[in-house]
């Protein structure tokens, strides 16, 4: 394409050429000029007339801003309901985690009232009235302090319960010999020395010479001695006021001050001291006071088996280990 300009007054011309390219190149930049324009002008009367209340600008502006408004209200109101129902499935959820703390609190020994707390609200909460956002606020609120509260009772009763399972643990109630026939029981008996009645304090396991002796429970090993009727003897404390003791020994491979663990070997089966043959001697003792080892051991053997409760009644001066 040629365009040619003439130029009157100094009566010469000039000549233009554009090719395809150039041609594109310029219609665009026109017409980007021209939306430039046009977009400033529309911006510029549009604003002046919302300002000056021109009837025919205001009446497009109160209609576009209502548009929006309605949208944004429109908006928000499908999220605040939104919102609403999740928070009544997740107040749902904590009535059933009040009921479950309520049947867990009785294993840790709290009471029902303990773990209620203040009540808990269940059920949607979306109802025939749309719910305000001030509302759902002061329903979200509510559900942190009662969430707040069930935490910490549950706090209570993991604490409660993991002190009971500790103290299950640590009471004396694993075999000390895998499996050997009891001998002598704890109870009055004809003490084989002497052929006058004694207290036996103790349970006797038959076994051979060397065989494993086991720790009841996990403890504290407070002595472990050559005594004169016990022979070569060790004792653990396992809390509570909670010891035992296992006699006649052959070998012991702890020591005075050992941490040991339920079911650590810590002996071998002998003949020491007072003992008129290869056995293991077992005690139990509550507070200095001993007790029938078979309660504690038939605790431990039974699959629901709660801990025993041993009556720490004082005992009469009795001959010690011995058959």
């Amino acid at each position: 394409m040629h365009f040619i300009i003439t130029d009157a007054s100094l009566a010469k011309s000039r000549a233009i050429h554009l090719s395809g390219t150039r041609l594109v190149l310029a219609f665009m930049a026109t017409a980007l000029a021209l939306m430039i324009a046009a977009a400033g002008l529309y911006h510029w009367v549009f604003l002046k007339g919302a300002r000056e209340g021109w009837p025919v600008f205001g009446a497009l502006v109160k209609l576009v801003t209502k548009d929006d408004v309605e949208q944004r209200e429109r908006f928000v109101r499908e999220n605040v309901d939104a919102m609403a129902r999740r928070l009544g499935e997740m107040q749902a959820k904590l009535v059933q985690m009040e009921a479950l703390g309520e049947r867990v609190s009785g294993l840790a020994g709290l009471s029902p009232a303990d773990v209620r707390g203040s009540p808990a609200r269940g059920g949607a909460l979306v109802s025939g009235r749309p719910l305000s956002l001030e509302e759902l606020q002061a329903a979200l609120s509510e559900f942190e302090r009662t969430a707040g509260q069930r935490v910490d009772v549950l706090t209570v009763i993991e604490s409660r319960l993991l002190d009971q399972k500790i103290r299950s643990m640590m009471m004396p109630t694993q075999r000390p010999l895998a499996a050997a026939p009891l001998g002598s029981a704890f109870g009055w008996r004809i003490d084989p020395f002497t052929g006058k009645q004694a207290l036996h304090t103790g349970l006797d396991f038959e076994a051979v010479t060397g065989t494993p002796i086991f720790a009841a429970s996990g403890g504290v090993v407070v002595a472990q001695e050559l005594h004169r009727d016990y022979g070569n003897m060790v004792e653990i404390d396992h809390g509570n006021g909670i010891s035992t003791r296992y006699a006649h020994t052959s070998r012991a491979f702890v020591k005075q001050g050992d941490l040991v663990k339920r079911g650590q070997k810590i002996a071998e089966v002998g003949t020491s001291g007072r003992s008129t043959g290869p056995h293991l001697h077992f005690e139990v003792l509550v507070g200095g006071v001993w007790q029938d080892p078979r309660k504690f051991l038939d605790a431990g053997s039974r699959p629901s088996a709660g801990t025993p409760v041993a009556a720490a009644s004082p005992q009469p001066a009795a001959s010690r280990a011995g058959r």
